[in-house]
């Protein structure tokens, strides 16, 4: 019931239900069964017409001077709000997994959560729940620490020593084929036959040759021959080789021998071949000074022959990686180390080579080679990051004596970056180096660090 306004009942003058009917028609029509809009009755005779009343027009949002209301509020206000959801006890528990892993609706996580702030016991499992969906999620990649398998041997060496352990020198290669070996095993036939470039630097330029993954074990496989062949081992290639073989050598002899290009079936002889070495190595022990390996042109100690097995094997390793589009880690520290020592200790006879060679600038005039043991101008090679450390380079001879008081010229590295340098990954002229002196020693020091490739 609305309230009266100044007019009566209604606030419309005008309105003719406002009004007494002195002639009774009010009653007469109800008898009548009329209606009471004036609109459709049908007046008395000698009754002037009354035009029909129109009502007012409605007043729009528009005229209000208001906004319009949006879209998303009319939807929410016409949208019911649903009843919150009502589970006992042991569903609720059951769906604590389903929380934990964000599994559940929103009525149902409404619920879960409602649930939580009351009951102790379920609180405590959702915190469980959720702690150990956060480690099946973990942020950083899933590939085992290069350095895990290291640590895990040493725990258990440390509570049970080995009866024949490995040489420290041949821990790196025991270390890196173990790791190839690892990214070989989940390979399908695809993988097996995956291009890859092999690259080093010629002593002049960069080259590289075409092969597969395959191609790849069977020029590792070919030789590390020269060190099983050394120890006494069967050689993959046979007896039909020349005496003094080199490693480009055996490697195109192994791929002509084969009436069809390598398959993943050379993993497994390379992988006995690897265990084989590792193996009688262990064995040989105090007595590896006694044998070398020959590489052609020049003969390597037998531990710096399974570092530098050990470099190759970790850098094809990582051409493998590149053409199966895998992440792989380097070396860890401790044997990054002793692969850039090694390096390091080339260094001066490969630079001796390349200037007899016409490859390196030519002794200063006035400056003749410096005696061996005798103190000569002398390169700092600084090495950063992982495996980093210093050595200092002797420049005028491979015999004279390194000595800082003739320093005259600085370079600095980064550990891995010097690696892919050596295996000619990384051209001299674009090598990030930190460089301080004499630039044509530099130049001379890291063209002679990238001659160190070979295929």
């Amino acid at each position: 019931m609305t309230e009266p306004g100044p007019f009566g009942e209604h606030d419309d003058p005008d309105d003719p239900r406002d009004h007494h009917d002195p002639d009774g028609d009010e009653e007469q029509r109800s008898q009548d069964g009329g209606t009471h809009d004036d609109r459709t009755h049908t007046p008395a005779p000698g009754t002037p017409r009354q035009p029909p009343r129109i009502p007012p027009p409605r007043a729009s949002v528009e005229d209000g001077g208001l906004p319009l209301p949006a879209l998303d509020e009319l939807r929410a206000a016409m949208t019911p709000t649903p009843a919150p959801l009502r589970l006992a006890h042991p569903v609720l528990k059951s769906l604590l997994g389903a929380w934990a892993m964000s599994a559940c609706s929103p009525e149902e996580t409404a619920a879960v959560e409602e649930h939580l702030g009351d009951c102790g016991n379920c609180a405590d499992e959702a915190r469980r729940l959720r702690e150990a969906v956060g480690l099946l999620h973990p942020p950083e990649s899933l590939d085992l620490d290069p350095s895990l398998r290291t640590r895990v041997l040493e725990t258990c060496l440390d509570r049970r020593p080995p009866r024949i352990p490995v040489p420290a020198w041949a821990a790196a290669y025991d270390a890196e084929t173990a790791r190839l070996d690892a990214l070989l095993q989940d390979f399908g036939d695809s993988e097996w036959h995956a291009p890859v470039r092999l690259r080093w630097y010629d002593g002049k330029e960069a080259t590289s040759r075409r092969t597969t993954v395959a191609g790849v074990i069977a020029h590792l496989l070919a030789v590390d021959g020269l060190v099983a062949r050394a120890l006494g081992l069967d050689d993959p290639l046979g007896d039909t080789e020349a005496e003094r073989p080199t490693p480009a050598g055996r490697t195109e002899a192994y791929w002509r021998a084969s009436h069809f290009p390598p398959t993943r079936s050379v993993r497994g002889p390379w992988r006995e071949q690897s265990h084989g070495i590792v193996r009688t190595v262990a064995f040989t022990g105090s007595g590896a000074g006694r044998v070398s390996v020959p590489y052609g042109d020049f003969d390597l100690p037998l531990h710096a022959a399974m570092v530098d097995r050990a470099f190759e094997c970790w850098v094809h390793a990582e051409d493998i990686a590149d053409a199966v589009d895998y992440p792989y880690e380097p070396p860890s520290g401790r044997h990054l180390n002793r692969m850039i020592g090694l390096a390091a200790r080339v260094l001066p006879q490969v630079l001796a080579d390349r200037r007899r060679a016409g490859l390196a600038a030519p002794a200063r005039p006035g400056r003749h080679l410096v005696t061996a043991g005798k103190p000569g101008r002398t390169l700092r090679l600084e090495i950063e990051g992982s495996g980093g450390g210093e050595w200092l380079i002797p420049l005028d001879s491979p015999a004279a004596a390194p000595s800082t008081d003739l320093e005259v010229a600085h370079v600095a590295l980064d550990g891995v970056e010097f690696c892919r340098l050596a295996a000619g990954h990384v051209s001299p002229d674009e090598a990030a180096a930190g460089q301080d002196g004499d630039r044509e020693a530099i130049k001379d020091v890291l063209f002679a660090a990238a001659s160190l490739s070979r295929m």
